[in-house]
């Protein structure tokens, strides 16, 4: 089994996870109500989705 022959710097590891932060949540207008909602899913207020009422399930 491989060991590493020196140990890890904190600077060395911190830059290896710089890129495992999650991206910010994309929030777009509903098109009724105006509430904040994710794009492409059904607005859980009003139910508005792409021109149109949809049942909502809560």
């Amino acid at each position: 089994m491989a060991v590493p022959k020196r140990r890890t710097s904190k600077a060395r590891k911190r830059k290896r996870r710089s890129h495992d932060a999650l991206p910010q949540q994309v929030l777009v207008h509903c098109g009724k109500c105006e509430k904040m909602i994710p794009p492409h899913t059904i607005c859980n207020s009003c139910g508005f989705y792409s021109g149109r009422i949809r049942s909502v399930v809560f």
